[in-house]
């Protein structure tokens, strides 16, 4: 990894983590809440593609003389607690969260992956590519919404949640692992704490997609 700034071992591990979980997680959405057979069968199609995503990280991974496992068993906790504490109740929410909550989370990890050697680079940007995933859930959550109306405020108050949750799970991440925070200053040109808040700006404009109001 000597092409590589500190760092990198930890980015891909996050990443190739939150793909296995967003794998799982759309399975089991897939299964549990999606109404019809055909939004199950399109969620599925989703979370296979976060597999076929976290496949190639842990390939890079093992590349780079890295055990995949290792580079991921940092941030099984946090993330874990996260998907603990944002878990849906219903389809909508499941929706709101792959595009709301999982949004934020890879701008973060692109924010890191500017400062990274160009072959890890293309490697993240390749699994970043939203994959359908935007298109698939602003079309039914802005149905839903028009539908009935009154489903926009708690949608709302769902999606501040996410945001909030997401922020704080990754201040917990950057504290924990001093190398990726350097990686994300670098990348930056600034703290992090104004890091955040950019990613917290970007997260207002997945709100008014949505047809949501993007709120404090």
């Amino acid at each position: 990894m000597s092409d590589s700034p500190p760092g990198v071992a930890d980015l891909l591990g996050v990443l190739a983590y939150a793909e296995l979980t967003a794998f799982l997680r759309l399975a089991e959405d897939a299964a549990r809440l999606a109404p019809t057979l055909t939004d199950r069968a399109a969620l599925g199609d989703l979370a296979v593609t976060e597999y076929a995503h976290f496949r190639l990280l842990s390939d890079r991974l093992t590349e780079l003389g890295t055990d995949p496992e290792e580079a991921m068993a940092p941030f099984v906790g946090p993330l874990d607690e996260w998907h603990a504490r944002t878990a849906p109740h219903d389809w909508l929410e499941a929706l709101v969260k792959a595009y709301v909550g999982t949004g934020i989370a890879l701008d973060f990890y692109r924010e890191a992956a500017t400062r990274v050697d160009e072959d890890t680079r293309r490697l993240v940007d390749e699994v970043l590519v939203d994959g359908g995933r935007s298109q698939f859930a602003v079309e039914r959550v802005r149905a839903a919404i028009e539908s009935d109306h009154v489903v926009c405020g708690r949608l709302a108050l769902w999606a501040r949640r996410l945001v909030g949750e997401s922020l704080s799970q990754g201040r917990r991440v950057v504290e924990a692992r001093p190398e990726l925070a350097a990686l994300l200053v670098e990348a930056a040109g600034e703290d992090i704490t104004r890091m955040f808040g950019r990613l917290t700006e970007a997260h207002g404009e997945r709100m008014s997609a949505l047809g949501l109001t993007p709120g404090p």
